[in-house]
């Protein structure tokens, strides 16, 4: 079947969806060319089908694909942002790595070298899960590429900051502790959202704070509104690269059921897409959007989540200054507009 797709800008963008059903055809995200149909990304979306590292419900090997699917309804507009992303940047689907399911220490190495590789001349990376051992790699790459230590801004239901599962060094729950030691995250930009539920100790805590996070709880979020914590994370990155990591579980799980470790009490989808619109402007320089597992999804609810949740993150990336244009005019005229 001939694919009808949508040119504008001089980019490639998704099937017409006015010409093609949506059910129809290939399921790429959000309907976009592949990486081999254009001849350079400023954006890629890439799936990395892995999720060896979780410590309770699997199956978050299978997220990626579900989330793609689930974008099929996205459209090329986005109102909220008064964006066009697929217009101010040409956004491609990368398909997924290929990495090792029975060996966690390759697996990462592996994530890490395609993200170099994918990033090599200047696209920027957004990464569907997979667990969150995956942030790790991607995070090693975003700060190589960098050329220093990125800021995060980590969304989850929990710290991640855990030093050991099993005296496993190297699973879902680690990956920030591992990043703070190896010195690829600034130490001065530093912040969860959306934690709440159990701890094992006061102490988990505390070894948060001596890395240098600091924390908006899902009842921070509800009490001081949006547009507060929107202000404290803005002062809080500055102008840092800065890397964004969205565990779907930081949902409640009315919102995400089909994740692998849900805690009562989360925030909203609404919640999540607004705080991150009050991103615009900040230089980006990658995402992960993790822990989608479908097995436990229905009604595509958590894959409707994801999908918005990406197609955000890929609108933020799409205005910011390409590669060798050193004009960063029209990403600065913006840069408040979506605060709200």
């Amino acid at each position: 079947m001939e694919e009808l797709r949508i040119e504008d800008n001089n980019h490639l963008g998704p099937i017409d969806s006015s010409r093609i059903p949506r059910f129809a055809g290939a399921a790429t995200f959000a309907r976009l060319p592949r990486l081999d149909q254009v001849a350079h990304a400023d954006v890629a979306v890439v799936g990395v089908p892995f999720d060896t590292g979780v410590s309770y419900r699997p199956g978050a090997r299978f997220g990626a694909n579900h989330v793609r699917e689930a974008s099929r309804l996205l459209r090329p507009y986005n109102p909220a942002l008064d964006l066009s992303p697929f217009a101010e940047a040409q956004v491609a689907d990368a398909g997924d790595m290929a990495v090792n399911p029975f060996n966690i220490n390759e697996a990462i190495e592996t994530i890490q070298q395609n993200a170099l590789d994918l990033t090599a001349e200047g696209t920027r990376l957004l990464t569907i899960g997979g667990d969150h051992t995956i942030a790790l790699p991607l995070l090693r790459a975003a700060s190589e590429r960098a050329g220093g230590p990125v800021a995060l801004l980590h969304f989850d239901a929990h710290l991640d900051t855990w030093d050991t599962y099993f005296g496993a060094e190297y699973t879902h729950g680690t990956p920030f502790r591992r990043a703070v030691e190896e010195g690829i995250l600034d130490t001065d930009a530093l912040s969860h959202v959306g934690t709440r539920g159990p701890l094992y100790g006061k102490r988990d805590l505390e070894d948060d704070r001596r890395f240098g996070f600091g924390i908006v709880t899902s009842s921070d979020v509800y009490y001081q509104g949006v547009r507060e914590t929107v202000a404290k994370l803005r002062d809080r990155i500055g102008n840092r690269p800065l890397y964004v990591s969205v565990d779907i579980d930081v949902l409640d799980p009315a919102h995400a059921p089909g994740t692998g470790t849900p805690e009562a009490g989360g925030i909203t989808s609404r919640e999540l897409l607004e705080i991150l619109r009050g991103l615009r402007g900040l230089n980006l320089v990658g995402a992960d959007v993790v822990e989608v597992s479908p097995a436990y999804d229905h009604a595509e609810i958590t894959g409707v989540a994801a999908s918005h949740v990406a197609y955000d993150l890929v609108s933020l990336m799409s205005e910011l200054p390409k590669p060798g244009n050193g004009s960063a005019a029209r990403a600065g005229e913006r840069t408040t507009a979506g605060a709200k």
